[in-house]
């Protein structure tokens, strides 16, 4: 697996973007190796983990969310995950198939704490905060703590403030664009691979612009993207990913999307 993955990465540098996330079956891969790790992989193998498989409720997701429930409650076990750390590596996937695990680790006293600082930071929970209100009202501190957090936006309010003032470096295409400049509907075929994708923006209306967005964010520059005119002509949302796999930061726990 670790061999497969790192050829197709390599392949991939070559474009100047990063490997795809993983998917159910390498996952499924990594959480074998992981189990019994080959020396000197350990930190590569934990790296895969919390930053290369999708959150949420990606097919890879489940599988990744089973693994570490199951290091959770004890019933498999690796020797680079302790179950405090995979209730923490839990708390970053946003919300879906981490939901069920951390809610069952409210009741296991040595895990509550944590698992509740986790649930604290998601909104994502669906019917489970039935269940976490049910066990609040059954007197379980830690529910009690979740659902005060929830109450009080603290997953909102924790979060660090919008700065006074942004400084920006800006590239400006002049007179009129659309979002078929920022993803062209003959590259449509690529848009769920957002920063293969990517390389196709601009590559009729302003040729060369990309290398010289990536030269100002080279230079430590955050960049504004400005048009005269910008308009619809394309997918919206993937016109969006594109501008911001150039423009915007890197999304912990969240492979190959940017914010």
């Amino acid at each position: 697996m670790i061999e497969a993955y790192r050829k197709e990465a390599n392949e991939r540098a070559k474009l100047g973007i990063p490997p795809l996330p993983l998917n159910p079956e390498q996952t499924a891969g990594l959480c074998k190796l992981l189990q019994k790790p080959p020396k000197g992989e350990e930190a590569f193998l934990l790296a895969l983990l919390s930053d290369r498989v999708s959150p949420g409720v990606d097919p890879a997701a489940k599988v990744k969310a089973e693994f570490l429930a199951g290091i959770v409650s004890g019933k498999v076990k690796s020797p680079l995950l302790p179950p405090k750390d995979a209730v923490a590596i839990l708390g970053t996937m946003l919300g879906g198939y981490n939901v069920a695990p951390l809610v069952a680790a409210l009741k296991n006293k040595k895990l509550a704490g944590d698992a509740a600082a986790a649930l604290s930071r998601i909104t994502l929970v669906y019917d489970a905060f039935d269940d976490v209100a049910a066990l609040a009202k059954a007197k379980n501190e830690a529910a009690q703590n979740v659902m005060k957090s929830w109450a009080e936006a603290e997953w909102f309010t924790s979060r660090p403030s919008v700065p006074d003032t942004i400084k920006v470096k800006v590239f400006k295409v002049d007179g009129e664009i659309n979002t078929d400049d920022f993803s062209p509907a003959g590259d449509a075929w690529s848009r769920p691979d957002i920063p293969l994708h990517a390389l196709a923006m601009g590559k009729t209306r302003f040729k060369g612009g990309l290398d010289t967005i990536a030269s100002f964010r080279k230079e430590g520059h955050r960049v504004a993207f400005v048009g005269d005119v910008v308009g619809t002509g394309s997918s919206r949302k993937s016109a969006c990913n594109s501008v911001l796999w150039h423009i915007g930061e890197e999304i912990p726990g969240v492979p190959n999307k940017k914010t």
